[in-house]
């Protein structure tokens, strides 16, 4: 019983989520019958299932807020802003409940007491069945066929407590089946065999009906024909009432309708193929155990790889090829396991923005692009603070009251827009606010008053832009309970950084600023660029690298000592990793060189040797290693060393800084080409 609590917590938790983006979508369209009728069907899968699983207080809360929306789906109630704001908050009590925290009970009941009140005088119980008084209209009938599938058990479903709401709707008769439960030497108990015919009166709609089977549609057979049809179906109802009494054998009634459909028998039985499409839940700690065991597997596979070419065996060769095709393959497998579509994580910040925006008295909606853009499940939990930092201040000081924004001739509402899109081997997400810009004056002000810049000092506006993340750093006029404080930005740089991304600002006064996060695709496992310096092994992400060229050591001695070189005739960026990394070995008559564009900006990294392609297992560093600049991780080569995984946009930075100290004059040329 434990197991199927614990599912029905982690399945109850995807349906509240399902239900705040509904009732979200329901405060913008509260006519759409569409997104009633799916508000009530989550509520009703969530009440349903809390009491086959002993959660009754989550089902006595649930079944309030169902018989509203039952009320709004019949067209006797109207969906308003305020009925909205009390079933989102009784979202939040339901998530409480499920998770088995401690819940104030009278703030319960007082909370399913307006629910209550909510009702229309005079409306009917829920799940009660139709009343047949003189003078009603006359109920339908229906012919139900439920055959569950033989694991129906296993999902929590019970047979006995879907004929018990059946009869709730009306006058059932219900006909059991059991020409299919096997000898009792070949019986297994956790199936189900049994198939039920039930012949329903009732005054509720089809879609009432099919509700009551709601947690049951994916694991049976099921079929529901007003006993009016006519032709074919008003047949096949004469014939399955026939077979229900015995009178004839379910062969003879299928082959029947067959001929009558198609005009020919049908094919033996052997020759029929049923397929099925299925899904399964799997913990999440198993698929991140695969990827560490896939990791190792690759570490393996390039060990036996150089084993093979050292060795010099043409059929050891062969063999070593084809192990890293199949490792390739289950790699690229095992992380498209754990890639997820980012619109769930975009869809939790609507009641982010709502909530915040009713707190500071502005109008605010989000609006999303590219939520099928997938991303490694770990990096998007880890992105999901950054993103409320940056949504945060965007509402609280980029967006104008609306009085101000009437004022400055733009609609009332502001706008949030969240957009993901791939961008080669990374995703990059847009957070985009229509709101005032940033002041790049009041920011100048401020950073002049912290000593970050000197007061004669002519930044240019990107230059002004990174320092918004310095820490404690904030333009804002006054502190809120939601932001001002500086806290927040210089924690997203560090926080997409740690993720081996980049996060960039761009604005324009009174149209809005827009912070693009650069991230790349999984944290586990990279394609990279291996190289070496002396006797120490690298690792560049392959992303990162734009082409590899060669210099001479007088051209790389000037390179080193200007910063920058000439690259297809600009000057760019130049760092020596030899010289970054204090590498003591004497250098190589010809130096190699990567090229990479980091921020929009191309730079140049001085190494020995470019070794070749490597498929990298990221390993974390230890805690003695872990603030190491320029490095963000490391990897176990074939042979069992150690490469280090380089930082490239920290290292961008660096080289950026060298520029700087060796003075103004290259800068200023490097800008005029």
């Amino acid at each position: 019983m434990e197991d199927h609590r614990a599912a029905y917590k982690e399945e109850a938790q995807e349906l509240l989520s399902d239900l705040e983006s509904g009732l979200l979508e329901l405060e913008e369209k509260p006519d759409d019958e569409e997104l009633i009728a799916r508000v009530f069907r989550t509520l009703h899968t969530i009440k349903g299932s809390g009491a086959m699983f002993g959660f009754d207080d989550v089902a006595a809360f649930t079944h309030e807020i169902e018989a509203v929306f039952d009320a709004i789906r019949s067209g006797r109630l109207a969906v308003t802003k305020e009925l909205v704001d009390q079933a989102l908050a009784a979202r939040d009590l339901i998530r409480r409940m499920v998770a088995e925290e401690a819940v104030d009970t009278t703030l319960a009941a007082d909370m399913m007491g307006r629910f209550r009140r909510m009702l229309p005088d005079a409306a009917p119980a829920l799940a009660a069945g139709p009343a047949l008084e003189e003078g009603q209209d006359a109920p339908a009938s229906y012919h139900i066929r439920f055959a569950p599938h033989a694991d129906l058990f296993r999902t929590g479903n019970s047979p006995d407590l879907i004929m018990g709401e059946l009869r709730e709707l009306g006058q059932a008769q219900i006909i059991a089946h059991l020409d299919m439960v096997p000898p009792l030497s070949d019986m297994r108990p956790e199936d189900c065999n049994i198939r039920w015919e039930i012949m329903l009166r009732t005054g509720r709609s089809m879609s009432d009906i099919r509700d009551v089977f709601i947690f049951a549609e994916d694991n049976c057979d099921l079929e529901i024909l007003p006993m009016e049809s006519k032709g074919i179906e008003d047949r096949r109802r004469i014939g399955e009432i026939l077979l229900a009494r015995g009178e004839i054998s379910a062969e003879t009634l299928e082959e029947a309708l067959r001929i009558q459909e198609t005009g020919h028998p049908a094919e033996p039985r052997a020759r029929q193929v049923a397929i099925t499409v299925s899904s399964i839940r799997v913990p999440a700690e198993k698929l991140d155990f695969l990827v560490n065991l896939v990791g190792e597997l690759v570490t393996v596979q390039a060990n036996l790889t150089r084993k093979s070419r050292l060795l010099s065996d043409a059929e050891l060769i062969s063999i070593a090829e084809e192990v890293e095709r199949l490792t390739a393959s289950l790699r690229d497998n095992t992380m498209g396991l754990r890639m997820l579509p980012i619109g769930a994580t975009f869809q939790k910040f609507r009641r982010l923005v709502r909530d915040l925006a009713l707190e500071l008295g502005k109008e605010v909606v989000m609006t999303t692009s590219g939520e099928d853009t997938e991303l490694d499940k770990n990096m998007i939990e880890q992105l999901n603070d950054p993103l409320v930092h940056i949504i945060r201040n965007e509402i609280d000081h980029g967006i104008e009251p609306p009085s101000a924004r009437r004022a400055l001739g733009k609609p009332s509402h502001g706008t949030i827009h969240l957009a993901a899109s791939h961008s080669g081997p990374n995703v990059r997400i847009r957070v985009s606010g229509d709101g005032a810009g940033i002041d790049l004056a009041a920011a100048r002000s401020k950073a002049v008053e912290r000593g970050l810049i000197q007061r004669d000092a002519r930044p240019t506006d990107k230059e002004l832009l990174d320092l918004l993340f310095a820490p404690g750093f904030s333009t804002a006029k006054r502190v809120t309970d939601v932001s001002g404080r500086g806290v927040g930005m210089d924690v997203v740089k560090r926080r997409i950084e740690s993720l081996r991304g980049t996060v960039d600002i761009e604005t324009e006064k009174g149209v809005g600023t827009t912070l693009v996060l650069s991230l790349p695709l999984t944290l586990a496992i990279i394609d990279g660029l291996l190289v070496s310096i002396g006797g120490t092994y690298f690792v560049i992400p392959l992303s990162a690298v734009e082409e590899c060229l060669e210099m001479a050591r007088a051209a790389a001695e000037r390179a080193r000592d200007r910063g920058m070189m000439s690259h297809r005739g600009h000057l760019i960026l130049y760092l020596s990793l030899r010289e970054f990394f204090t590498i003591r070995e004497a250098a190589p008559a010809i130096e190699r060189v990567v090229v990479s564009e980091i921020k929009g900006e191309k730079v140049a990294f001085g190494l020995d040797q470019v070794i070749g392609h490597h498929q990298t297992v990221i390993k974390p560093l230890g805690r003695v290693y872990r603030d190491i600049e320029g490095v963000s991780g490391a990897t176990i080569l074939g042979d069992g060393s150690v490469a280090l995984i380089l930082d490239m946009p920290a290292l961008f930075e660096v080289a950026e800084k060298k520029a700087e100290q060796r003075g103004e004059a290259g800068r200023t040329e490097r800008a005029r080409l």
